[in-house]
């Protein structure tokens, strides 16, 4: 069973940056269509931002322009550069790793925008 494993996040000021990143010691890292998913207090979990294998990249409304995804394969290493951070974007956020037959989730990281 694939297993993701997430690094970054943390807690910043309204207006900064920060970068979440995970990785998964797979051999064929790239044909996996790689996702980040947010959960914030109280909320469901909702989807954030997706690459696939190809490099197209997808976003929610809420955060494009503000957040970057994208993929190294060759490190098996997904990341996403969040800039100009809000109170909204306070939540957990997931890692998710999908094609056929898999569909595995990383375990989560926090990321909290506070003044």
């Amino acid at each position: 069973q694939m297993q993701l494993i997430q690094s970054g996040g943390g807690s910043v000021q309204p207006g900064e940056s920060l970068r979440v990143s995970c990785t998964s010691f797979v051999r064929d890292f790239g044909i996996y269509l790689l996702s980040w998913y947010r959960q914030a207090p109280g909320k469901q979990r909702e989807f954030v931002a997706q690459i696939t294998k190809r490099g197209d990249t997808s976003y929610v409304p809420s955060v494009k322009g503000r957040f970057t995804i994208s993929r190294d394969n060759a490190r098996n290493a997904l990341h996403l550069q969040m800039n100009g951070l809000n109170s909204e974007d306070t939540a957990v956020y997931y890692c998710r790793a999908q094609t056929f037959g898999t569909d595995a989730w990383g375990p989560g990281t926090q990321v909290t925008v506070s003044s």
